[in-house]
């Protein structure tokens, strides 16, 4: 199973505003020099964790983004969900519908991995990781 790159760069600009002090928007510039991204790049997936509703965007010469919601509130899952949507990862070739056991098997997995990532907030990465 792997994850897109752009996840990799989600979960890290996500670290990064968890450090950052919660009343000071973080700029795209900043945030694309610490992860080593254009500008253009990290704006177009800081969008869709905009529109899942996880940070804030506030235009301007002080604008940036910053979180929306409590820290420990927020799970990996919101925020892989939030860059890689929320499809299966196997769908079934054959016509025998949900009685596939072998998609069984690999919904299963998926269910548990969810439930892992689900449980595993951002922020206690945040107390492991120093501030830059």
């Amino acid at each position: 199973m792997k994850y897109s790159q752009a996840t990799d760069y989600a979960l890290h600009a996500m670290l990064y505003l968890v450090k950052s002090a919660p009343d000071k928007p973080v700029g795209v510039q900043l945030l694309a020099e610490k992860l080593g991204v254009s500008q253009t790049y990290l704006s177009k997936l800081m969008t869709k964790i905009v529109k899942a509703g996880l940070i804030q965007s506030s235009p301007g010469a002080n604008g940036g983004y910053r979180l929306r919601h409590k820290q420990e509130d927020i799970s990996f899952l919101d925020i892989i969900r939030a860059i890689e949507g929320s499809a299966s990862l196997f769908e079934c070739s054959f016509n025998h519908g949900n009685e596939c056991p072998i998609q069984q098997v690999v919904m299963d997995a998926e269910r548990n991995l969810e439930q892992y990532l689900a449980s595993k907030k951002i922020a206690d990465l945040a107390n492991v990781v120093k501030a830059e």
